[in-house]
This record gives C-alpha cells, sequence and structure tokens, in this order.
C-alpha cells in the first residue's frame, strides 16, 4: 500500500513540475509580448514620410504639398504631385489661406495622369499673396468634383535646402 501512495506521490510531483513549468511559459510569454497587446503598431500609422502632406480632394488625390517661400513670406511657389486615375479630367479647386487673403486658383487634370507642379517641366503654383512665413503651415483646401475636398496644414518652406533654393519666388 504504501508503494502505490509513493508512485501516487511522484506522480502528482512530476505533474506539479509540469504545471509550475507551463505557468512560468506562459507568464513569460504574456509578459514579454503585453506591451505590444495594448499599444498601437507603428508599421499601421499613416503618415506623410517626406517634407509636403497628402490630401484626398475626391476623385483626385494630392501628394506632397508643400509652399515654398520668400523670406517675407508674401509670396509662394506650392509644389505638389497630383493624381487623377479616373478615366476623365477633373478640375481641381485649390483655395489657399484664410478670410481677406484666401487665394483661389482652378488646375485642369487629365484622365489617368499625375500633374507635377514644380516638377516634369510643369511650373509651379505661384502664390503672389501668400502673407506666411516660412516655418509655418497654411490651411489649403483641395476639391475636385462633386465630392468633399480636403482642409490640410500646407507647410511652408525657404530656400535654405539646395532642392528647394530654385522653387524660391
Amino acid at each position: 500500500m504504501s508503494k502505490h501512495r509513493s508512485v501516487g506521490g511522484a506522480l502528482t510531483a512530476k505533474r506539479s513540475r509540469v504545471l509550475a513549468s507551463l505557468a512560468v511559459g506562459v507568464a513569460v510569454a504574456i509578459g514579454t509580448t503585453g506591451c505590444s497587446m495594448i499599444s498601437t503598431q507603428a508599421t499601421t500609422i499613416e503618415y506623410n514620410a517626406s517634407d509636403g502632406v497628402a490630401a484626398d480632394a475626391g476623385p483626385i488625390e494630392v501628394r506632397n504639398a508643400l509652399v515654398v517661400a520668400t523670406e517675407d513670406g508674401s509670396a509662394g511657389n506650392m509644389l505638389a504631385a497630383i493624381v487623377n486615375s479616373t478615366d476623365s479630367s477633373e478640375t481641381l479647386t485649390i483655395e489657399i489661406g484664410e478670410g481677406s487673403s484666401k487665394v483661389t486658383e482652378t488646375l485642369q487634370v487629365p484622365a489617368n495622369s499625375v500633374v507635377s507642379l514644380g516638377a516634369d517641366g510643369e511650373e509651379p503654383l505661384l502664390i503672389e499673396a501668400l502673407d506666411t512665413m516660412p516655418g509655418a503651415d497654411v490651411p489649403v483646401y483641395f476639391q475636385a468634383g462633386d465630392a468633399e475636398g480636403s482642409l490640410v496644414a500646407v507647410p511652408v518652406l525657404d530656400g535654405a535646402l539646395e532642392y528647394y533654393a530654385p522653387f524660391v519666388p
């Protein structure tokens, strides 16, 4: 009878060690992954990986929009890539600034094309009454067709960087 108890006791001790090992393993797994379970994954956060900003203007997409301005911020050139992936030509309305200094421009974007303001032989969009100093943002509203547009804060840069210097008005 004592043999059965010692075998039973050995099984119970072995079972306890296995359960303890499993508990430690689970605790380690939870402890090492716990932070990632409640925090946002950085790779799922969308951001602008450039100096400019992006905006959706209905059927038109605006990419890398920025303004290169004079030292006093009185005038600037808008640079951007305007993408129309639809089968029809679209008119993009751009409202720059706010209040009495707001400037409205329109741009025709052909079907299935990219208009690169300030690149690929395209002239940048000159804003003669910018009234925003370099280092600040200017509110810009992009809208195309009947779709709802986007209001974005577009960065205003100066010509301090060599590749922006040619775009200072």
